[in-house]
């Protein structure tokens, strides 16, 4: 069995000061794909301590070190790593890291840690390029499979793809996260053979929810958004025995804004 846990660690030294390491340690999942990393790959491996590979693409914008970063964490050997998803304008954005992990049975798993740009419908060239990086995306995925391989992508898309993904779905219908077109293009994911493994496992909703604000009684009401996916390969994809989302049992043991994703698939 192979447990894969995607999270958003909002900061990794803020996540692990308020208690990611405890949950680690009980999930102790074979790989762990982290956005908005935010950190340098010395400070995410001293974290992690020295029994993890690490893929890691670091953001750097401008020269400076940015606030998104990506990482594949694998107790599994690593056989490659690559951090382009596709035009060179999103070199080096830290959002895109594959690795290609070595299962038990020799054959490799590519596994994909995405952060999508938020967008925002008010300001058109941040919602342009949140498109375009999707294209991209979509294009590498493609590509991916085109060998047969496993492939498994996770992280936050920054979309909530149905009506059931969000708890107040009527107030965002104009809002980036929620667009027609960026659910269309979850659509067209989905038309092509990928999985969302979360919502397969996840029973027909509302929810089960992976982001809700710090503010206000957002979590307490359960009034969360479902951006965090698993999205497989079809032959990976009926390989799942579960997917779950660890949602902490109340605000104060939450160690980030949002919660991990776990799926176990046996392969």
């Amino acid at each position: 069995m192979l447990t894969v846990a995607t999270v958003n660690v909002n900061g990794i030294r803020a996540a692990f000061r308020r208690g990611m390491g405890p949950w680690l340690e009980g999930r102790d999942p074979d790989l762990l794909l982290m956005q908005e990393v935010r950190a340098t790959d010395e400070v995410l491996r001293e974290l992690l301590g020295p029994d993890w590979y690490v893929a890691h693409a670091e953001p750097c914008v401008d020269g400076h070190k940015g606030r998104a970063g990506v990482a594949v964490a694998s107790r599994r050997p690593v056989k490659r790593e690559h951090a382009a998803v596709g035009p060179g304008r999103f070199d080096g954005c830290g959002r895109w890291v594959e690795a290609d992990v070595v299962l038990d049975d020799d054959s490799v798993l590519t596994a994909v840690s995405v952060y999508v740009f938020t967008g925002e419908l008010e300001t058109p060239p941040r919602q342009q390029e949140k498109y375009e990086f999707l294209d991209a995306m979509a294009a590498r995925l493609t590509a991916l499979r085109a060998d047969g391989r496993h492939v498994l992508v996770c992280g936050d898309l920054n979309i909530a793809h149905r009506e059931v993904d969000l708890k107040a779905w009527k107030a965002n219908r104009k809002k980036s996260g929620f667009l027609p077109d960026e659910r269309a293009w979850l659509d067209r994911l989905f038309a092509a053979g990928w999985v969302d493994v979360g919502r397969a496992h996840g029973g027909v909703g509302p929810g089960p929810y992976s982001w809700w604000s710090w503010r206000g009684k957002a979590f307490d009401n359960d009034a969360g958004w479902r951006i965090d996916y698993q999205i497989a390969s079809p032959e990976l994809a009926a390989s799942a025995e579960s997917c779950v989302v660890d949602r902490a049992p109340q605000y104060a043991e939450r160690w980030s804004d949002h919660a991990p994703v776990v799926a176990v698939y046996d392969v």
